[in-house]
């Protein structure tokens, strides 16, 4: 490891470690997109549910909450918001009548369409002077403190 690093890492100044960082690039990246998703009246979180189901249509809340890493209530939260805004139909699961599976409306789909290059552009933006070979390692590593980090979770419950 290079000792700049496991110096940010061992840093007792929370602008230094690495938790610092990565918390405040999202909250960054997520007022950034929330700024430019204003006009289509949505926020971030809900794009990213929306965006899920363009995706595969007809999940349950269950599994949007696990393909979006968010707990059950903030996926019903959301879901509620989406439904009142007609961006998303439920329908009763035949399978299982205590859950419901949710659809995309025409509306959400035509939403979605309008707000993925809007997604796309600033993420780019966002890594704009990085090489590929380093986003992926980036990438990586990212992966491996977020597996690491559930590793240590399982370890609680």
């Amino acid at each position: 490891m290079n000792a700049s690093v496991n110096t940010s890492l061992n840093s007792s100044q929370s602008n230094e470690s690495i938790g610092f960082f990565m918390g405040r690039t999202y909250r960054k990246l997520t007022h950034l997109l929330f700024q430019r998703f204003k006009e289509y009246d949505i926020t971030p979180e809900q794009w990213v549910i929306l965006h899920r189901l363009s995706q595969q249509d007809g999940i349950n809340q269950k599994e949007i909450a696990i393909r979006t890493a968010k707990d059950q209530p903030t996926t019903t939260r959301i879901l509620d918001v989406l439904y009142k805004k007609a961006l998303i139909q439920k329908q009763m699961s035949e399978t299982d009548r205590r859950a419901f599976l949710v659809y995309l409306t025409d509306k959400g789909k035509a939403l979605v369409e309008q707000t993925i290059p809007i997604e796309k552009s600033t993420l780019e933006e966002a890594v704009r002077g990085i090489e590929p070979a380093e986003l992926e390692l980036f990438k990586t590593l990212i992966s491996q403190i977020d597996q690491n980090i559930t590793n240590m979770m399982r370890g609680l419950v």
